[in-house]
């Protein structure tokens, strides 16, 4: 899978994470619980699903838990300001974004949604996203090259290959 470039929100190239690779998966099953958590799961059950311990989503994300009292249920905020890495489709291949906020994330994760419709065959998919910039990075809506990216293999979380049969 080839690699695209890293871009922060100011669109200014980034250096990789520090974090090894295992420190990623962690922090990534982290941030899945705390989504399970805004989904109604008690931190508890939200740790056993995701295969990660109280004391890792506490490292990774405790800016976005909220405790009551001492003793008290911990809690998910409604929202965070906690960078999340994200690729999404660029002009010449996936570029990966740092995200800093879950409002944000949730937009490029239904613009990609918006684009795996596409790739089904929804023509309409991305017309609400035409001309759009997401946190300064101008959105590509052009199908050609989005049908074209698919079938290269170069969106790596596209259904396109489902679609197709599996010989994209």
């Amino acid at each position: 899978m080839p690699k695209g470039r890293r871009i922060n929100q100011q669109g200014k190239e980034r250096a990789k994470p520090r974090l090894v690779q295992r420190s990623q998966q962690a922090r990534e099953r982290a941030l899945k619980a705390l989504w399970a958590m805004r989904q109604g799961d008690s931190l508890s059950k939200a740790s056993r699903d995701n295969g990660v311990t109280i004391r890792t989503i506490k490292r990774y994300v405790v800016s976005a838990l909220l405790q009551d009292r001492s003793g008290g249920r911990i809690r998910a905020t409604k929202s965070d300001r906690l960078v999340r890495y994200i690729q999404i489709p660029g002009p010449n291949g996936p570029i990966d974004v740092d995200v800093r906020g879950s409002k944000l994330a949730s937009e490029f994760a239904k613009y990609k949604a918006a684009v795996n419709r596409l790739l089904a065959g929804d023509r309409n998919a991305l017309d609400k996203w035409h001309g759009k910039k997401l946190a300064g990075i101008s959105l590509i809506t052009d199908t050609k090259t989005l049908v074209e990216q698919a079938h290269r293999e170069l969106l790596p979380y596209s259904l396109y290959r489902f679609l197709s049969g599996g010989a994209a």
